[in-house]
């Protein structure tokens, strides 16, 4: 054996066939997913409208009184325009990581990608026009099926609004991240959110304040775990609670 043939000192050779990987929890993925969304919500003024844009959309369609296939349309709507704006900025990123001079190519690809979002918003306001369009005209009409008189629903735009707007605080205050820290604390908001709903849905339902009084108690202590964790401190999680409490109260009272 040759001198060049001799193998590294010090390290094992490396297998055939074998890469090397990141190990990645569940936790830590999910964790760079949002760190993701809150770097589009902090460069992107865009999406920043489109979120804004969504969150008044589910607020104004839980005020009207608008139908469970009326509410999935809107979902799907404001979460395609979102998803599209983040795609868009993707693409961005990348073409100008890997083109430092003018390149038609790289032009097409960026005005493609910036039509998908133009799509996905002229569809967003079409589906917005369908639904609010005879409830704005008629609101005193009685063919609507209240989302009010489905407690569970309205719990669900609670919830998905809570977290919106946690997302945005993060953003702008920029500290923490996505599910570890922060203000405000997303755990504090979501587990008030949900003793908030809890709540009201039982108000008069047998046995109501034992009911009331676990949730909140729940809420308490998923607070506490984040404070004693050290992953919170008590300002972040009294901004999240609060921040949870007003948007469900906020929400059932103009439901």
């Amino acid at each position: 054996m040759g001198v060049t043939d001799a193998p590294p000192t010090g390290s094992p050779p490396p297998r055939p066939g074998k890469r090397p990987q990141r190990a990645t929890s569940l936790l830590a993925s999910m964790n760079y997913a949002f760190e993701g969304v809150i770097h589009v919500l902090r460069t992107q003024r865009n999406m920043r409208i489109h979120l804004g844009g969504s969150v008044a959309a589910l607020i104004l369609g839980v005020s009207v009184g608008v139908s469970r296939s009326d509410l999935i349309a809107l979902v799907f709507a404001s979460a395609l325009v979102i998803v599209a704006e983040m795609i868009n900025t993707a693409i961005e990123s990348a073409i100008d990581l890997a083109t430092s001079g003018f390149d038609i190519r790289a032009k097409v690809a960026k005005d493609v990608a910036a039509g998908a979002v133009l799509v996905t918003a002229g569809n967003a306001l079409v589906v917005g026009y369908l639904v609010f369009a005879d409830r704005v005209s008629n609101p005193t009409s009685r063919l609507i099926v209240r989302v009010r008189d489905s407690p569970l629903h309205l719990t669900v735009i609670a919830l998905i609004v809570t977290l919106l707007l946690v997302i945005a605080g993060k953003a702008v205050t920029g500290s923490g991240t996505p599910l570890s820290g922060g203000l405000p604390s997303g755990h504090a908001a979501l587990s008030f959110a949900a003793a908030t709903a809890i709540l009201l849905v039982t108000a008069q339902v047998r046995h109501h304040v034992l009911i009331g009084s676990l949730a909140v108690l729940m809420a308490l202590l998923v607070a506490q775990t984040r404070v004693e964790a050290g992953i919170h401190s008590v300002r972040e999680v009294v901004a999240g609670g609060a921040l949870g409490t007003i948007v469900t109260l906020a929400l059932f009272q103009v439901g």
